[in-house]
């Protein structure tokens, strides 16, 4: 059973909700449609960052999403993946585009190549899930 967002997120500091508006957009400018449970986090709270479980999560705002997947040069380094948030210690969290539906692959950032994505989940929420059930590695 998955656990509702509210409870995944207790101790999380998160940001108010991005617009409809400022998601629409940013799925326009990746070129892609984000995964519902995804959208919905950011319509309710839009990123953060705190622990979850044992774990740090930086989870970016909508209008945060295009600039840093291009400064992070991702479509170039690991295509196919869109970065959302890191861990705040040189790791991202992306979705793979490549999967249906996109898994969750950790991947560092100095270095990012497909061949160091490592699947974490299978969705946002499961994500979550995870880290605040697990006190190890993801992967």
């Amino acid at each position: 059973m998955v656990d509702r967002l509210d409870d995944l997120l207790g101790d999380f500091n998160v940001s108010p909700s991005a617009s409809e508006s400022d998601v629409r957009s940013a799925e326009i400018a990746l070129g892609s449609a984000l995964p519902v449970d995804y959208t919905t986090f950011l319509r309710e709270q839009d990123g953060g960052e705190g622990f979850i479980g044992e774990h740090y999560l930086i989870l970016w705002k909508a209008t945060e999403l295009a600039p840093f997947n291009a400064a992070y040069e991702v479509a170039k380094y690991a295509p196919g993946l869109i970065m959302f948030g890191s861990t705040g210690g040189g790791e991202g969290f992306a979705f793979d585009t490549r999967t249906t539906p996109y898994a969750i692959v950790q991947v560092p950032f100095i270095g990012m190549s497909l061949k160091d994505a490592y699947r974490v989940a299978d969705s946002f929420n499961e994500l979550l899930q995870r880290m605040r059930d697990t006190d190890g590695s993801l992967f």
